[in-house]
């Protein structure tokens, strides 16, 4: 059964074939989370390698009556096979993108078409350039697998840092949803994960000849294998916390048309005291014990730091000792009398005499949200980036470690920061703790936040760091080192959150030699496409 359905997929023509190409894309999207059903990648990506046989039999047999075989045209057909495969993928997995465009519908619902359907067939240029790089690696036996999922992985990776990199919804995070097998990112990080990922289900495949069903139960075994390592992992890890740390995480739900409004300045700032100063379950008093107070990103309609009213009403929120992390819009005067006035997208470290000690400006903008690139010639014509600012904002100097009062150092991450898994930490001074400040009310109740998440506790358990999350409207919660949730609040609900801090590992294999380990693995998976390739084939 299995054989005639691969050779009905690859038998395929014309727009049957660049149908079942989208479909077999758009099915991989319900791998990521909310869904998380990652076995459909079991039937998705067999597809494509199927689709990719079946290029062989486009042409005319030769004098041995063989047909043409793996000529480098083959690479065009292969590469709009693989644009239509991950247009599939990206439009059903970004989809709720648009929603961004409806907050200010009046001045950017027009867009929301074009951007829905241009982002995910810009980045779906990268699998077009994996499936024709897998076609010229092709081989007729189990070769083709590794090929397929070498390929796929480098262009994932290129997709991470080509113009400042989207690695959003990486195939890896199919399996990092599921805690136990998210342990395996400690060792191999969500790069070597993908492609681990990509082996493993393309190997179905294979079950379409004789004896194929050896390398599916062998990939089983591994997946199995990957499940035990990370319950060893997790029952050897308990969770301790860090002494005299209490964390209470303020979780407004502001509607994103008010949180860029100065007219409603006095109402969120009243919110966010009233919700701050919420008593605990047994109803004590809500700030009496905390020592870390954390409010989301952009939390506030004007510039904090040049509010001194503001900040003074936050340092008497404050008990003595204790200190407010919180998202702020920051302006930085300029060194000329003709300079511009530059802006960031910060966290602020605030004490109880309302003075800011500590800062961090965010590194990785959203392009087309917090600034636009080519920005004179885009504004010449109109267009303008979803926030506010005029101008945009402007990136901060780089990564790097707060020291706070009465807690560990803290590796801050603004928002999509959170998904950079090579730049989530300033390696030169490495934190106690991750701290990601979003605002993911753009999205709404989509999937979106949903993906966030996921991707974000991710590099809790790369770097062997708990993760502590403020959303404005979710989803806040407290991470573990290993990735178990302590504590959360759900999509789209206000209130607080109490934890105390979880301590830190010593630094996982990944963290110590992330690179290192993602090259050897990439390295082994070429070569044994190459010599798949190379080697006589007995059976297709």
């Amino acid at each position: 059964m299995i054989t005639r359905l691969s050779t009905g997929v690859a038998t395929l023509r014309g727009w049957r074939r660049a149908g079942l190409a989208f479909a077999a894309g758009a099915l991989a999207a319900l791998a990521m989370a909310p869904f998380d059903l990652f076995p459909v990648l079991a039937i998705s990506l067999p597809v494509a390698v199927w689709l990719l046989d079946g290029l062989a039999l486009d042409g005319p047999p030769d004098a041995t009556g063989r047909t043409r075989g793996f000529a480098l045209r083959d690479a065009a057909a292969a590469a709009g096979l693989g644009w239509l495969f991950g247009l599939g993928y990206f439009l059903a997995g970004l989809w709720w993108i648009g929603s961004a465009f409806l907050v200010d519908a009046d001045q950017f619902a027009w867009l929301m078409p074009f951007a829905v359907v241009m982002l995910p067939a810009g980045l779906a240029l990268f699998t077009a350039l994996a499936f024709a790089l897998a076609r010229l690696l092709w081989s007729p036996g189990p070769g083709r697998i590794a090929a397929f999922a070498v390929a796929l992985a480098g262009a994932e990776w290129l997709r991470g840092h080509v113009l400042t990199g989207f690695p959003w919804n990486l195939f890896g995070y199919a399996l990092a949803s599921e805690i136990h097998l998210a342990q395996s990112l400690s060792l191999v990080g969500i790069y070597g994960l993908t492609l681990i990922t990509l082996l493993l289900f393309a190997s179905p495949a294979l079950m379409a000849g004789r004896g194929g069903w050896r390398w599916p139960a062998l990939a089983l075994a591994l997946l199995l294998a990957m499940a035990g390592f990370g319950a060893w992992r997790l029952a050897g890890t308990p969770t301790s916390f860090v002494d005299k740390v209490q964390l209470r995480i303020m979780q407004p739900n502001v509607p994103q048309n008010d949180k860029f409004n100065p007219s409603l300045r006095n109402q969120i700032l009243t919110q966010y005291l009233a919700l701050s100063r919420q008593p605990t379950a047994d109803g004590a008093d809500g700030m009496a014990k905390v020592t870390d107070l954390i409010w989301p990103e952009s939390a506030f309609p004007f510039l904090l730091s040049s509010d001194p009213d503001a900040l003074a009403v936050l340092g008497d929120l404050l008990k003595p000792n204790a200190v407010l992390l919180t998202g702020a819009g920051r302006a930085e005067q300029p060194t000329t009398d003709d300079g511009p006035v530059l802006y960031y997208n910060s966290l602020h470290v605030i004490d109880a005499t309302g003075t800011i000690i500590g800062n961090y400006d965010k590194v990785h903008l959203v392009p087309f949200g917090e600034y636009l690139p080519f920005q004179s010639f885009l504004e010449s014509i109109g267009l303008r980036q979803l926030t506010e600012q005029r101008g945009g904002f402007t990136p901060g100097p780089g990564l790097r470690t707060l020291d706070i009062p009465n807690a560990p150092p803290v590796g801050v991450l603004v928002c999509y920061e959170a998904i950079f898994p090579d730049a989530a930490i300033d390696a030169a001074h490495r934190p106690g703790w991750l701290l990601n400040v979003t605002n993911d009310g753009w999205f709404g109740l989509t999937p979106g936040p949903y993906q966030h998440f996921v991707q974000a506790r991710a590099r809790a358990v790369e770097e062997g760091l708990p993760l502590v999350r403020a959303g404005n409207d979710g989803i806040s919660a407290v991470i573990d080192p290993v990735g178990r949730v302590l504590a959360r609040l759900p999509l789209g609900t206000s209130g607080v959150l109490d934890s105390r801090l979880p301590a830190a590992l010593a630094p996982t294999a990944f963290a110590k030699a992330g690179n290192t380990i993602i090259a050897i693995l990439f390295l082994i998976a070429t070569i044994c496409a190459v010599c798949f390739r190379r080697a006589p084939q007995t059976e297709a």
